[in-house]
């Protein structure tokens, strides 16, 4: 088959050789479950889990007791929610979230709002940014926590995590981060962001599919999570099931690696997706959606007069390219998140999500700027 050129690194990444390295011995010659404790290769296997947990820590400046494995992002997130939501003692049912989250943070409020939580969804200006004025005047005496994407997911926007988890402190209230598309491509810090929780995924970061980790904070406040799974009481009683020993391997590594290498392919990438948007806005009836404070790989543009679906479908003949996000690309309905920036139907379905990875080359960026310029052309000529 011939491929296009990948530009969805937003939706997933390849492994990395040294990860898929890194794992295969759990496939095969070292296949112990971690929770044997009577045998060796029960020993090996939680060896190796105990690593992973040191490098995913070292990687967002956290202690590797405060890293809890889970099957993903999204698992991580519900536990984060629902799991505090459903175990407050304090009996505050007020949740603050954003209007441009990710439809894992949505939806899992949204069924805590069918059980009787009240929801405060704070909107956001044309540029994808909240007001930390509308924040601050959100909060409520019964306030239990507030949830924010670290970066979006569409725009590579970034909030300022920060000031909001700050903010959050002085209610009383808990603050859960949503760092998938951070982690492993910005520098950051959980005691310096001061945040309760935070999600991350193994397949964004060039590890695998199926692993990633919630951050759970020590110390006080304590954090008091209710088991959204249980079973056999692995991952401190908060997340039962057989460990996914060659998974989390694969996580260990891809964060070991993203430590090292992530200050100067941040670097390489803005540089590339500067060129990239530079060339793209020159087509006539484009505009670039999200705010200058961003990812450094995320290109998101629209183009005015023109119909979404055959857009996307003749650029995706030559370039892996999203309208949005891959968990919601099934759905033909626009984007949540441009709606929520002011856009209109039309204009929001004719939008390109393009991110670029570490295999992405200027000679791609180039061809990308020429073959998009011309399918626009060709369109609106058509029309």
């Amino acid at each position: 088959m011939d491929l296009p050129i990948y530009f969805d690194y937003s939706a997933t990444t390849p492994c990395h050789p040294e990860v898929v390295e890194a794992m295969l011995p759990y496939f095969t010659s070292v296949y112990g479950n971690a929770s044997s404790i009577h045998h060796p290769y029960g020993w090996i296997a939680e060896n190796a889990i105990e690593e992973a947990r040191e490098e995913v820590a070292e990687l967002i400046g956290a202690e590797a007791k405060e890293i809890l494995f889970t099957s993903g992002a999204t698992e991580a997130i519900n536990l984060a929610i629902k799991g505090l939501a459903l175990s407050d003692k304090r009996k505050r049912n007020h949740l603050i979230t954003i209007a441009t989250e990710h439809k894992a943070v949505l939806d899992t409020i949204e069924g805590l709002v069918s059980q009787g939580f009240e929801c405060t969804c704070l909107p956001v200006n044309a540029q994808g940014e909240i007001s930390l004025d509308q924040l601050k005047s959100s909060f409520k005496t019964n306030t239990l926590m507030v949830v924010a994407m670290t970066a979006n997911n569409e725009t590579g926007n970034l909030h300022p995590i920060k000031q909001m988890a700050d903010l959050t402190k002085t209610y009383g209230a808990f603050f859960i981060t949503d760092a998938v598309q951070a982690v492993g491509k910005i520098p950051l810090n959980v005691s310096d962001l001061g945040v309760d929780m935070l999600a991350l995924s193994a397949h964004k970061m060039y590890g695998p599919k199926g692993v990633g980790a919630l951050y759970i904070r020590k110390g006080f406040p304590k954090i008091d999570l209710a088991a959204q799974i249980t079973g056999g009481g692995q991952e401190m009683g908060l997340r039962s099931g057989t460990l996914n020993v060659p998974g989390i391997v694969g996580l260990g590594k891809a964060s070991s690696i993203s430590l090292k290498n992530h200050m100067a392919e941040c670097q390489r990438l803005v540089e590339l997706r500067n060129k990239l948007e530079t060339g793209l806005l020159k087509i006539e009836g484009s505009q670039r959606n999200g705010s200058s404070d961003r990812l450094p790989h995320v290109c998101n543009v629209s183009f005015n007069d023109i119909l979404g679906k055959p857009l996307l479908i003749r650029i995706n003949k030559k370039l892996a390219v999203s309208s949005g996000a891959a968990c919601s690309s099934i759905s033909d309905k626009p984007s949540h998140v441009l709606t929520a920036m002011g856009l209109d139907k039309a204009t929001a379905m004719a939008t390109l999500r393009l991110s670029l990875g570490k295999s992405t080359t200027e000679k791609e960026v180039d061809f990308a700027i020429d073959y998009i310029g011309k399918v626009v052309n060709d369109l609106r000529t058509a029309s």
